[in-house]
């Protein structure tokens, strides 16, 4: 167990919780993202909350995967990837924030922040220059939070999953120096 703060801690995800995962996951994605989804972000679950995708991403070396805890209550997941450069940046050392899934309860008391807190200092003292993410466009409220805490647009790309709806296809690549 990390202590993040009192309030925050991150629990690592071995392979018996894949189950927990998903079960996780299937209600706090929607919670976010349903309305992009022709099918309420059903398929997005089952595909990258599936018991074989997530043996696949715990077995990647250069990856750590957290279950996010909030005053002991399992709140959300965290994937970092180390060593993951961004296409046109690639002469930094760059940390990959792969995924960050809040459940709505812990949205406005910090939690996001004193995580992403968290992995800078991290990164930095394993000597990395740099972090970055992708951000859905249609989540203002998101790079909105990113960009107070000083990450800038990078590039975009344009998601080609057949149940995602056209309108929200755009996904963004923000990162920060450290």
């Amino acid at each position: 167990m990390i202590q993040i703060t009192k309030n925050i801690a991150l629990k690592s995800i071995a392979l018996s919780d894949t189950r927990a995962l998903y079960l996780l996951m299937k209600e706090v994605y929607p919670l976010a993202y349903k309305h992009f989804w022709k099918d309420d972000g059903t398929w997005y679950v089952e595909n990258q909350y599936s018991k074989e995708n997530i043996e696949k991403e715990l077995s990647e070396t250069e990856a750590s995967y957290y279950f996010v805890l909030f005053n002991n209550e399992i709140v959300g997941n965290l994937r970092i990837v180390w060593n993951q450069p961004l296409l046109g940046l690639e002469a930094k050392k760059s940390v990959k924030l792969h995924r960050i899934y809040l459940h709505a309860i812990t949205h406005g008391k910090g939690v996001g922040k004193q995580l992403i807190s968290w992995i800078e200092t991290r990164a930095k003292s394993k000597g990395f220059d740099m972090i970055w993410l992708d951000a859905m466009d249609e989540q203002p409220q998101a790079f909105q939070f990113y960009k107070k805490l000083g990450y800038q647009y990078h590039s975009h790309e344009f998601l080609d999953y057949d149940l995602l709806f056209d309108e929200v296809r755009k996904m963004s690549q923000l990162y920060k120096i450290l």
